[in-house]
């Protein structure tokens, strides 16, 4: 639902600009000097890696640096960690300003969870209540029960669904029967549109896409963002068999909270990134500082910013970042990086009196297809989606407009225009007790056709500088429990 885009959108260190009604609940232990000066006597550059990006790969790399013994420095320019990680409490209610949960599939997030003592904190979404509607003509249309993404596995309710028509359908229906056959590397869009047709593209593929990615599918990789499907392809020849025999062929979850697609913390994911500050203070030092420049040392190691010796550097900056760093090292790869597109994006918390909404709020939320669109893609009703987050006489509705709808445009507009959306879908008219709006610029990474390619690239290119890596949501997958797999990756091997 639209809590994926938020779940998948975990890199460090973006041009963050907001405006909000409070200030983050939960803020890090500020710059040590003494121990500044403790680390430069004692390892001088010798064993010191340096972390760029404070954002959950780059704390995640430093608490599985810290947890090793290894002395590190974090480098963020922002006045903050977390990076886009950020909850507000806002009238009672926890706003995330970022994501705001996890995929339970993915298991680094709650490895690390489980690691830092906060495994009593975790919750799961509510998916007994779990509904997700899409707009059409005007109207949330309810999604039919049994998708898979947009893979259809359950027949009657795909019959008897709005969101597409009797053609759409019958090819739905008729392509299970697809035998494999050759593929070539092409768009999520062209993919979706050979098995399903072009409505499916519109209607489920391109709001769920734009909910996790902000992107189009038309340029989004189907390798790169739906390699399972693209296996199950290759095997199966049809998606709809293929993700039928692999429902069938996975271990059964524990009923209840075991077994929810999303996880989060019940007092918001700020207390994950304030557990790491935490547990890393004293044994990593933070500098505030921004970063121009990474060069080769004599020794072997690197220059930070022409003075700071290291031994190693992880870098946890957005790729067009990490290309501006990196470019005096290899061209070849910064132009790679710089090739890595990203989108921006706005969060907006409004907070109503229960009383005020008359909507039954009887699901997470909806999505708003490119084809319906006007400014807002998405919008989660957060006290259904999750417990502990709104008290009950209150309503979040958290919304999210994608950056081609919301550059240049004031954040008073923003509002004004996501309001009388909300009054078109839900028919709410009451003025919002307040609100939270928080911009995210070249935030949200593109897997564009050709990226797993240009990955490979960039490792290769990377190649004669031993102790340099990558990490964050540019190069192998979006979500949190990604960022942190592999911040921890980088982290093992700077051992």
């Amino acid at each position: 639902m639209c809590g994926p885009w938020l779940i998948s959108f975990a890199t460090s260190n973006p041009e963050r600009k907001g405006r909000s009604g409070a200030a983050p609940i939960f803020e890090g232990p500020a710059d040590s000097i003494s121990r500044r000066e403790s680390v430069l006597r004692e390892f001088n550059g010798s064993k010191l890696v340096a972390i760029i990006g404070g954002g959950i790969s780059g704390l995640s790399a430093a608490y599985y640096l810290s947890k090793a013994g290894i002395p590190a420095i974090l480098f963020e320019k922002a006045p903050r960690l977390g990076g886009v990680i950020e909850t507000h409490l806002v009238e009672g209610c926890l706003v995330e300003g970022g994501p705001d949960s996890f995929l339970s599939a993915k298991p680094a997030a709650l490895e690390l969870i489980r690691e830092l003592g906060l495994e009593s904190e975790v919750i799961g979404s509510n998916d007994h209540l779990r509904v997700t509607y899409i707009v059409r003509n005007g109207k949330l249309v309810p999604m039919p029960d049994g998708l898979m993404m947009m893979i259809p596995t359950k027949i009657w309710p795909m019959l008897s669904t709005s969101i597409v028509g009797w053609g759409t359908k019958i090819k739905m229906g008729l392509e299970f029967f697809r035998k494999p056959g050759p593929m070539a590397e092409r768009s999520v869009g062209a993919m979706i549109r050979d098995h399903y047709g072009q409505e499916t593209v519109d209607y489920l593929a391109e709001p769920l896409l734009a909910g996790v990615y902000g992107g189009d599918p038309e340029q989004l990789s189907a390798e790169a963002v739906l390699g399972q499907f693209v296996e199950l392809e290759k095997k199966y020849g049809s998606l709809t068999k293929g993700t039928l025999a692999r429902r069938a062929a996975a271990p059964k979850t524990a009923a209840g909270g075991a077994g929810t697609l999303f996880r989060t913390m019940k007092g918001g994911l700020g207390t994950l990134t304030s557990a790491i500050e935490k547990a890393i203070e004293g044994k990593v030092e933070t500098r505030h500082e921004a970063v121009t420049s990474v060069a080769k040392a004599e020794d072997g190691g690197y220059l930070i910013n022409g003075w700071q010796a290291v031994s190693k550097v992880i870098v946890c900056t957005p790729a067009w970042q990490a290309a501006e760093l990196l470019r005096g090292l290899s061209p070849t790869a910064a132009d790679g990086l710089a090739a890595i597109g990203y989108n921006s994006s706005v969060t907006l918390g409004l907070i109503y009196n229960r009383t005020d909404i008359q909507h039954p709020l009887n699901g997470f939320g909806f999505l708003v297809p490119a084809k319906e669109r006007k400014r807002m893609a998405a919008c989660t009703w957060v006290g259904t989606k999750f417990s502990y987050r709104v008290p009950e006489d209150k309503v979040l509705l958290r919304c999210f407009v994608g950056g081609a709808n919301s550059n240049g445009i004031s954040d008073a507009q923003l509002i004004e225009d996501v309001r009388a959306e909300l009054h078109d879908y839900m028919g709410v008219t009451a003025t919002p007790k307040a609100t939270n709006l928080v911009r995210w610029n070249r935030a949200m990474a593109q897997y564009t056709v050709g990226h797993k390619g240009r990955i490979d690239a960039i490792v290769e290119a990377l190649k004669p500088f031993p102790g340099l890596h990558l990490a964050g949501n540019a190069y192998e997958g979006i979500g949190i429990p990604d960022c942190i797999r592999m911040g921890k990756t980088a982290a093992e091997k700077c051992r």
